[in-house]
């Protein structure tokens, strides 16, 4: 009868439905593919950036926020993941454009490409009004079906020398007195060996106000700073640097020896710091500015930023999955 409601459970059968067939609908075209998100283009992507003749790693992540909106972050080779208000999208072609972070300037950095087969490809100009060309492939899930068998453990640093290492650039790190020293801001430093799923173990010292970190595979920083008594954030002591912040800050004062123990399985990362869970079994998204590629598919070492700030580290004990 006409002005009559439904009944209360009719009305719950009812909404499921109505939203089916508006999705069924937005799915069949007769929507903007934008609308509820486009699959074509929503995900995480590794990108390589090619400046100056040489390849930098990058990375961007698009998500649809609401019904036709997308949004999204990225990291450039450098610096930490950076938000995106606004993804564009039609017709295969993707443009957005973001505020400077590190870059002395108060231009935008604009990026523009187009995605074909799979794959996306296009320019980026700069905040600095440089310009230069990328490529795109989908991120790996890197996805694990069964727990890790964990092999024998291997010392990556033996106390008297870098024998397994290789700088970056010019070599300012010494062993000395069985404890790995960069006295000064120089290279970083990168073991020779490279690794799938680990367990970490290092310790680290550091003086006031330095700086350096743990890049994982080469690519996930857990960040190492002086950060005692401050909060816990995504680019403080123990963090995932520009992903994922530690529950709590436990840094102790500068001068004292530290440690980290980390598992990475796949991208899940767990971090216990001076014997403190303080990120426990959460994914990381991408990989950090400063990343030596972004091959996240395959295996990498463990590079020790010292780029930064002096820093000394010691017992440095890797245990790979078999």
């Amino acid at each position: 009868m006409r002005g009559q409601r439904l009944p209360e459970i009719s009305r719950k059968l009812l909404l499921p439905l109505v939203f089916l067939f508006v999705l069924s609908v937005a799915k069949a075209g007769n929507y903007p593919n934008h609308l509820f998100g486009d699959p074509s283009i929503e995900g995480r992507w590794d990108l390589t950036v090619t400046k100056n003749g040489k390849e930098l790693p990058s990375w961007l992540e698009v998500r649809h926020s609401g019904l036709k909106t997308l949004v999204g972050y990225f990291v450039a080779e450098g610096g930490s993941a950076r938000p995106i208000s606004r993804v564009n999208f039609e017709n295969g072609k993707i443009s957005f454009s973001i505020p400077p972070q590190w870059d002395r300037s108060d231009k935008d950095m604009t990026l523009e490409g187009t995605l074909v087969d799979g794959k996306l490809s296009g320019t980026i100009l700069g905040s600095d009004g440089t310009t230069a060309t990328w490529v795109g492939v989908r991120a790996p899930s890197l996805w694990r079906d069964k727990s890790p068998v964990w092999g024998k453990p291997i010392t990556l640093f033996n106390g008297k020398n870098t024998n397994g290492w290789h700088a970056s650039g010019e070599n300012q790190w010494q062993a000395v007195n069985g404890v790995l020293t960069s006295a000064r801001t120089g290279s970083n430093l990168i073991s020779d060996q490279t690794f799938n799923d680990f367990k970490l173990h290092i310790e680290f010292r550091y003086p006031k106000e330095s700086n350096s970190g743990v890049y994982l595979r080469g690519r996930y920083e857990v960040q190492v700073a002086d950060n005692k008594g401050e909060e816990p954030l995504k680019d403080y002591f123990g963090a995932i640097y520009g992903f994922i912040e530690p529950t709590e800050q436990v840094a102790k004062a500068a001068g004292e020896w530290q440690s980290y123990d980390i598992t990475l399985v796949g991208r899940l990362v767990t971090v216990v710091a001076n014997g403190k869970t303080i990120i426990c079994n959460r994914p990381i998204p991408g990989i950090t500015g400063g990343a030596l590629n972004s091959k996240e598919g395959e295996p990498g070492p463990i590079m020790i930023q010292g780029d930064h700030g002096p820093i000394e580290y010691r017992n440095i004990i890797i245990t790979p999955a078999k």
